[in-house]
């Protein structure tokens, strides 16, 4: 009799609470793969459009007359970064410009006295060779890059400069960068910033930074440039850009706020009245993260801080009268809320917790089909078109975003909630280009992954219970994706650390 009452009582809140709550949750995420697949194909019609028009202007060096070239300063913002400074010093004291027209401003914030020496030395090495070249150590990491940043902007030497470029530690020009980009400043004064194209030395090192070179080719060859293109704006990505240093203290130069101070910027800027242009024609040469553990931080960092500052400047940007609605349009609509907040919050939500849940559901739980299939399938295509030598890696590519999906989900929660992580800074890891595979491998122990390990346990229990008792054949897709969370989980992907 008790087992008749529980079992009664199980149906009606099964059909009164659970089935129309996971039914509503498929219509949200239906609604938020269709924006996504819209932003996408906008952006496809976009680029292909460009590439038919043939809109992109040829550079030369001939373009910048040897009596018009202004006072360049270039910052070189590090930490701790033993393996891969020679590299970013080297290339930027090698750099096509005249020497009196030239500042290097290498900013080390290391805490290790040894690298801090070593770094010291190195500029002494390059300012023997005739090199203008400035090492400057802070004795504390406020503000973190923004802080150093900010903090070299203020010395005397660099207030007669007319631009600044910006390399991270693992980033090496070409000796024609500035011969190349400086010229788009000087050629409108309106533009405050032109930023390059990024080149992946260590692309081919495992599956990791293939996976990451899939992603980030996109983000260059169609978002930047559909943002150059049509709306003049673009996110910053922090280095390998040359900006105006009127337009950079006249959109208040740079703030620690959040963890993309980089953004922040750019953002700031555009609501000034400045406008972007990003030249993929030229690629600074740098190294992509190949330790799970240093892309997990450097994701949550790139997932926490749009959604935060999303927060911080929503009101701002609508407030603003200096810009146009079809750009406050793409700002807060394309720019933030599809881009970085919908894109990870989709994906996790609807692939890992959503669809299983259905399985579990039965046939109670209306799904449609073009959702779950088509429209990812349409996504990912879209997406992989710019790496077309890593086609064949699609499977993987898609079954290990969707896992890092949960952690980049989170880290947008926290940066929207403004919780305890959301200004949470750590150092990406570079292990410099070369470094031997064997050293990279040395390691003290696997890291074990709990989150990722739990969801590949539900997800294979979802395929189980399919197996048994489903009809539409989920239990491939969720064997695979069980399959790819505990690879994750377990650690198993990438180099295993960093050299000692």
């Amino acid at each position: 009799m008790m087992s008749e009452v529980a079992a009664g009582a199980w149906q009606a809140v099964r059909c009164r609470v659970l089935v129309p709550t996971l039914q509503l949750a498929v219509y949200i995420c239906v609604a938020m793969s269709l924006m996504l697949f819209v932003e996408r194909l906008y952006m496809a019609l976009v680029v292909a459009g460009l590439s038919l028009l043939r809109r992109r202007r040829r550079h030369d060096d001939d373009d910048l007359e040897a009596n018009h070239r202004p006072m360049v300063l270039v910052q070189i913002p590090m930490f701790n970064e033993k393996q891969v400074y020679r590299l970013s010093i080297g290339a930027a004291c090698g750099m096509t410009w005249p020497s009196d027209k030239l500042m290097i401003q290498v900013l080390d914030d290391s805490t290790d006295s040894t690298i801090r020496e070593m770094v010291e030395v190195e500029c002494s090495r390059w300012a023997g060779k005739g090199v203008s070249i400035r090492y400057e150590n802070r004795r504390n990491r406020s503000g973190y890059k923004a802080g150093a940043m900010r903090e070299g902007l203020r010395k005397p030497y660099a207030r007669d400069c007319e631009f600044v470029a910006i390399f991270d530690a693992d980033f090496q020009p070409d000796a024609d960068f500035l011969l190349r980009t400086v010229p788009l400043l000087l050629a409108d004064p309106a533009v405050a910033l032109v930023q390059a194209r990024w080149r992946f030395v260590n692309a081919d090192e495992c599956l990791l930074t293939r996976i990451q070179e899939m992603s980030l080719d996109y983000h260059f060859r169609v978002e930047q440039e559909v943002g150059s293109a049509c709306h003049s704006f673009f996110g910053f990505n922090g280095t390998a850009g040359v900006w105006r240093l009127r337009a950079l203290e006249d959109a208040g130069g740079w703030k620690e706020r959040t963890t993309v101070e980089d953004m922040d910027l750019a953002v700031r800027a555009t609501l000034r009245g400045w406008r972007f242009v990003y030249a993929g024609h030229v690629a600074v040469r740098n190294e992509l993260p190949s330790t799970l553990r240093a892309y997990r931080y450097q994701q949550h960092r790139w997932s926490c801080g749009p959604a935060n500052l999303f927060r911080k400047m929503f009101r701002e940007v609508l407030a603003s009268g200096r810009v146009s609605p079809w750009k406050k349009l793409h700002l807060l609509y394309g720019f933030f809320f599809v881009r970085k907040v919908v894109a990870h919050l989709v994906t996790f939500c609807f692939y890992c917790v959503v669809i299983p849940a259905c399985v579990l559901a039965g046939g109670d739980v209306r799904l449609p089909k073009y959702v779950a299939l088509y429209v990812p399938a349409a996504i990912t295509l879209l997406n992989a078109a710019c790496t077309p030598r890593s086609w064949h890696l699609l499977i993987f590519w898609i079954l290990f975003e969707n896992v890092m999906s949960m952690q980049r989900s989170k880290a947008t929660v926290i940066g929207l909630l403004e919780a305890s992580r959301a200004n949470e800074w750590v150092v990406t890891e570079k292990l410099g280009a070369k470094t031997t595979t064997t050293a990279r491998k040395k390691t003290s122990g696997v890291h074990v992954h709990v989150a990722e390990i739990l969801l590949g346990a539900c997800l294979l229990y979802c395929a189980v219970y399919d197996i048994a008792y489903g009809r539409d054949s989920f239990y491939i897709y969720l064997l695979l994706q069980s399959a790819a969370a505990f690879i994750v989980g377990f650690g198993y992907v990438g180099t295993t650390s960093s050299p000692p």
